[in-house]
């Protein structure tokens, strides 16, 4: 505790504002609990940037703390870029402080003498990662938490190419910013340097989003959508987006349009979760709507509910939107004929199906750590392939490359043209996937989060990831276990025959099962929230569309003894 309070009290010194001062002092004489969470370690950059709790303190989001990052960076940008005149573009969210923390990045970019382009207003986060290739930029940076609760905020950094910082330049930058002193932050903005952008790039965006998300859907006046932009930045272009795109019947809910970094209408604004598309849902099954669209705060997610089989709402997870979506886009590029060089990308613990699509379609596969800067990586370091699409299991879509980002503008677009062809055609998007099932494999997924906040929570993760590794599960649901797939060793053993093999993609602490079946198990902390994350993937042969029903139950029925098992219910 000793060394945490030496920590506190180095934000007394003249380096901090009064403000922050008084702050500080009240937790060190009222509150140790948060003045420990506040100041027991540094934040970090995870899978999506760095994410936290805003607040005083060395752990927590504030003008010091992104100030740092902010300084870090610019050293670094000045290093690798020695005779270039260095531009930015920032972003920022709906949450809490989002624009007053923007406006404080910007000043320490400007007084580092580089070029700021700034958004007027809030905007969504594939906006921004367009940003930094339409405007020719170095670095982006986007002020938001996702779908994190309303007390966080986060910093996320976009390289060149429109895609989050991977290796090197993580590791560089994070160096770069670790040398740094709170007192050698620049806060001393140059005005000249910093320029409000909205109209011009806004225009080329929603033009592009159009462009790729558009492909000829038939009857869409009679193809009926509910959307809500959950209190967050989707309302700036989503619904513009499909009134370009020719949608006319679209409803908005105006309860949840107004951006309110409270989220009142919502427990949490993650269309991962079906309560916060509960108000869509009920508004939808009242006008008799085909489909119900949500997006998380800054739009990179998207939440699907569509009617299932007996014609009631049902949210797809991200694992059937993705294939659904991906399956639609290698169908239009077969259309045009495969020139041989496409390919799809999916993350490790995303839905094997991706593997089965590439199989069908005869194309490449890539398969990256989760974070979707890694698939951004796929399009960087394969510059002479065509991307197709890809995703990952927590509700994120990419379309084509021109966002180097999720983007659930364009992505909203795709759904509804899947949507909205499918019923003109005398099916629908449910049907579509079950098609899918029957082609490829009917696979099945869940998601199992438990949260366990602050050190303790950190320390009893950790510990679990360990168990796992000390101790290896042998059966799942009677099959037994073939494959264990250690990321932090990139190694891939089979536990059967002892033959092993060298995993070619970066450490990550993440512990994969495969069973002789196919079914999969993997476990992995968040890198964004306090969080311990198991992914399940079960699978069956679909003989046709008509046994789905059956094989649903069954599979459903394997998932929750699989849980009861591992003492996961």
């Amino acid at each position: 505790m000793s060394s945490i309070l030496d920590t506190a009290k180095t934000w007394l010194t003249a380096t901090f504002d009064s403000n922050t001062k008084t702050k500080v002092e009240h937790l060190i004489n009222n509150n140790t609990e948060e003045l420990n969470d506040s100041f027991y370690k540094n934040l970090e950059f995870g899978t999506g940037g760095m994410r936290g709790v805003m607040g005083v303190g060395t752990n927590r989001i504030n003008k010091y703390t992104l100030g740092k990052n902010t300084q870090g960076i610019s050293n670094y940008l000045k290093k690798v870029y020695p005779n270039e005149d260095l531009k930015v573009v920032i972003a920022y969210d709906c949450r809490h402080n989002s624009d007053t923390l923007a406006k404080t990045v910007a000043e320490v970019f400007s007084a580092n003498d580089i070029k700021v382009y700034l958004f007027s207003e809030l905007r969504t986060t594939p906006a921004l990662s367009f940003a930094v290739k339409h405007l020719n930029c170095h670095v982006g940076i986007v002020l938001t938490a996702s779908h994190n609760p309303p007390e966080y905020n986060g910093y996320k950094v976009y390289w060149t190419d429109g895609g989050q910082i991977v290796p090197p330049q993580d590791k560089e930058i994070i160096a770069e910013i670790n040398k740094l002193d709170f007192s050698e932050i620049n806060f001393n903005a140059n005005e000249t340097k910093i320029e409000l952008i909205d109209t011009e790039v806004d225009e080329a965006f929603l033009s592009a989003s159009v462009k790729n998300g558009s492909f000829n859907a038939k009857d869409k006046d009679n193809f009926k959508i509910v959307f809500t932009s959950l209190h967050g930045t989707s309302i700036t272009a989503v619904p513009e987006v499909l009134k370009r795109a020719g949608y006319t019947n679209v409803t908005v809910i105006e309860e949840q349009a107004k951006p309110d970094g409270d989220f009142p209408t919502v427990v949490s604004p993650n269309p991962e979760e079906p309560e916060a598309l509960s108000i869509a849902i009920k508004k939808a099954e009242d006008i008799g709507a085909d489909m119900v669209i949500g997006t998380d705060p800054d739009c990179d997610r998207l939440g699907i509910a569509v009617r299932n089989l007996e014609g009631k709402l049902e949210l797809l997870n991200g694992n059937q939107t993705m294939v659904l979506m991906t399956k639609f886009l290698l169908e239009q590029r077969k259309q045009k004929g495969f020139t041989g060089d496409e390919f799809i990308g999916s993350t490790i613990v995303s839905t094997p199906m991706m593997n089965k699509l590439a199989d069908l379609y005869k194309v490449e596969c890539k398969t990256a750590l989760t974070g979707f800067k890694w698939i951004a990586k796929m399009i960087k370091d394969a510059p002479n392939q065509y991307f197709v699409g890809g995703g990952e299991e927590s509700f994120g879509f990419m379309v084509g490359d021109f966002v180097r980002d999720k983007d659930a503008v364009t992505s909203t677009l795709l759904a509804c043209e899947i949507g909205a062809n499918a019923k003109a055609n005398g099916s629908s998007f449910y049907q579509d996937l079950i098609a899918t099932y029957v082609d490829c494999g009917f696979y099945k997924e869940k998601l199992v989060s438990l949260t366990k906040k602050g050190a303790s929570g950190a320390e009893e993760i950790k510990q679990m990831m360990v168990d796992f590794k000390d101790n290896p599960v042998t059966t799942i649901d009677g099959s037994k276990v073939e494959w264990i797939e250690d990321y932090n060793t990139s190694t891939a053993k089979n536990v059967i025959t002892g033959e092993e093999k060298e995993i070619n993609i970066p450490k990550s602490n993440v512990l994969i099962y495969i069973a002789e079946d196919g079914t999969k198990m993997a476990a992995r902390p968040s890198g964004t929230e306090p969080k311990i994350k198991f992914y399940f993937s079960v699978n069956t042969n679909l003989e046709k569309a008509e046994d789905f029903s059956v094989a649903n139950k069954q599979l459903e029925e394997k998932i929750n003894r699989i849980l009861k098992e591992l003492n996961l219910n």
